[in-house]
């Protein structure tokens, strides 16, 4: 036997897309048949991978959000659904993080990653939250009732590495956060799933494996090494998919190992 998971018809919002695990997942969602509504603060970042999606044959839509503001939160939602239609997935992935040790954290440090992390990631699935909770009581029009929400949280949120240890707090936060939407929100058909990625090659932390502290964490890995992001596909899309209506509140770590 085999699956086809096909995302056709359906709207997919993606936080933070304009790079790195956001913009793969817009790619994946994509190529699935989805119409992918890329959203972050570097709009031109975004509008060169809506190019590479609509050259590679998908539909694609740019949006201004800054998680970290509510009020571009609630416009940029606003516009995503008059541009392409209604909200039938989020991919709440925007995220941020610092590395220091727990006594060198200053206010700063900590409003900044916990802002986008955790404030941030709540108010965008509140938002969408409410408009497919409307759909699913006939308040709203949409062509689906209920929703897939996946919240991208990390390996950290349930294993504490040492210098990100806010980062940590913050993803903690948000796998409790699936858990809470997931239980509030199940009545209405809305699943709320979470991922946590383990180490992940990405533009950001690339140069990082190729320095000697990049190295030795690699070698402490239980198989010695990192991965792409176009590991974390399939995972993404049986969340996103009809056929997923079973899982809800599920935290799946994607680590290869690391949390065990």
């Amino acid at each position: 036997m085999s699956y086809n998971i096909d995302l056709s018809g359906r709207v997919a919002l993606i936080t933070g897309a304009s790079s790195g695990l956001g913009a793969q997942f817009a790619r994946t969602l994509a190529k699935a048949g989805a119409a992918v509504v890329l959203s972050a603060r570097r709009v031109e970042r975004l509008k060169t991978l809506r190019a590479e999606i609509e050259g590679a044959g998908g539909d694609a839509h740019v949006v201004a959000m800054d998680v970290s503001d509510p009020v571009s939160i609630r416009a940029g939602v606003a516009h995503a659904e008059t541009e392409v239609g209604t909200l039938d997935i989020l991919i709440n992935n925007a995220g941020v993080s610092t590395t220091q040790k727990l006594l060198e954290v200053t206010p700063e440090d900590f409003d900044y990653v916990m802002d986008t992390n955790v404030r941030g990631a709540f108010f965008v699935a509140q938002e969408v939250g409410k408009r497919m909770v409307a759909r699913a009581r006939g308040a709203a029009p949409g062509t689906f009732t209920g929703g897939r929400i996946v919240n991208i949280a990390s390996m950290a949120g349930v294993r504490v590495l040492s210098q990100i240890g806010v980062y940590a707090m913050s993803k903690a936060s948000v796998i409790h956060m699936t858990r809470a939407m997931a239980l509030e929100w199940g009545r209405y058909d809305i699943n709320v799933n979470c991922i946590c990625p383990g180490y992940i090659d990405t533009e950001i932390n690339h140069h990082h494996w190729q320095t000697d502290a990049g190295q030795k964490l690699v070698q402490m890995l239980p198989r010695k090494r990192i991965g792409k992001p176009e590991d974390l596909d399939l995972m993404l899309l049986s969340l996103c998919a009809k056929e997923s209506h079973f899982v809800n509140g599920a935290v799946i770590q994607a680590d290869d190992g690391f949390g065990v």
